[in-house]
């Protein structure tokens, strides 16, 4: 997906979001379907409502994106084991898309392997979360159907836990189209819950609208990426729409390993080797550049080592903590690296308003990347 980070903040102002949400007859049924998000008891799992749909995720998210390709060579065996340890350690739901390389073909090998190898309450708790990301043409019923059969295929599921709808042109209202055919596939039993994935809050309002009944959204959101928590958040707290998020660990920046580091500096730091850490590092540069970030870095770690805990895992709580977000993801390298310590820490860790305090303070030293980048999915779509 293409990055710009430099482009005209939108005109376009929550203040008629709300309007159009608090008058009419559509904002009146928007504002009284049932939207929820139900934390469990040990805050690891949530339960997102839509209506009469509902889907329970555990709210650390093994995202799948790194098996696409740019983070090492996926063996297939080595994978999927590395899938049942992460199941085996709670850590249950899995996020993929179509664009991911062999992501589906990987989840269906495991799920098969659960199916066989574990009782059926367990395979009761696994979730696979995937995304549709098609090209921006007509969407007629049919087209879809088959777009979705085959994820459904290569995940060997009856019905997707969830489908994750993208879109790349807003000049091309068929996204509406699609929803309302994913809508009926989700009727028709093929598709649980149907989602979105880094769409604006523009957009999400029209779709609510429409009465299409979407549970979640799908967006980047990071200590340093808090756009989420401006015009989207607000959003989400007048409907009940909830949030995934991903980049929260901004692909591995936020961590000890790039702690008083230098960038500067020819072959002074690790490297910036894979796909995600160069996206983040321009985020990184957009928001306030490497001195600064060497400043939350040092505040995180003052805050993990509070706790015993390490960065990304404060990383994660933090975006967690926010109201509106369901779940976060942290990207796994199946196979390659493990990070299950890690990210079950995440369920135990309680973050103190002194530790919340600090965070802030540094975060907002940073330049408004809701100016700088535009709403949520922005950067994949403005010139």
């Amino acid at each position: 997906m293409p990055e710009i980070l430099n482009y005209p903040f939108s005109q376009f102002t929550f203040n008629t979001i709300k309007t159009k949400l608090t008058r009419g007859v559509e904002a009146r049924k928007v504002l009284s379907r049932k939207f929820q998000c139900v934390l469990t008891e040990d805050q690891r799992k949530a339960v997102v409502k839509n209506g009469k749909d509902s889907l329970d995720i555990c709210r650390v998210v093994n995202g799948m994106w790194q098996t696409s390709g740019g983070w090492g060579k996926i063996d297939r065996d080595s994978a999927t084991n590395a899938m049942l340890r992460y199941a085996d350690a709670g850590l249950t739901t899995f996020d993929m898309a179509d664009i991911y390389g062999p992501a589906e073909d990987l989840y269906g090998i495991f799920i098969n392997r659960v199916r066989r190898e574990r009782p059926p309450e367990f395979l009761e708790n696994i979730k696979g979360l995937t995304k549709w990301v098609p090209p921006p043409v007509k969407m007629t019923s049919s087209y879809v159907r088959q777009c979705i059969d085959v994820s459904r295929k290569r995940m060997d599921v009856a019905s997707l836990d969830m489908l994750q709808f993208h879109w790349w042109d807003y000049s091309n209202p068929g996204y509406l189209d699609a929803l309302k055919h994913l809508t009926d596939l989700k009727e028709e039993g093929k598709i649980k819950t149907v989602a979105l994935t880094n769409f604006d809050t523009e957009r999400l309002q029209i779709i609510l609208e429409n009465e299409i009944p979407v549970v979640s959204n799908q967006v980047q959101h990071s200590i340093v990426d808090m756009r989420p928590q401006q015009k989207m958040a607000e959003l989400c707290q007048l409907t009940g729409v909830k949030l995934i998020t991903y980049g929260t660990v901004m692909g591995g920046l936020l961590s000890e390993k790039f702690l008083d580091t230098n960038l500067a500096i020819p072959f002074a730091g690790p490297p910036l080797n894979t796909p995600s850490l160069q996206k983040y590092k321009r985020v990184v540069d957009a928001w306030g550049g490497w001195s600064l970030f060497q400043v939350l870095l040092q505040t995180l770690k003052t805050v993990a080592s509070k706790h015993g805990v390490s960065i990304p895992t404060v990383a994660v709580k933090y975006v967690l903590d926010q109201p509106a977000v369901a779940g976060s993801m942290i990207g796994v390298r199946l196979g390659l690296s493990e990070h299950i310590k890690e990210s079950n820490a995440v369920f135990s860790l309680v973050l103190d308003e002194e530790d919340v305090s600090n965070i802030q303070e540094v975060s907002r030293r940073g330049k408004d990347l809701l100016r700088i980048i535009g709403d949520c999915g922005d950067e994949y779509r403005r010139a």
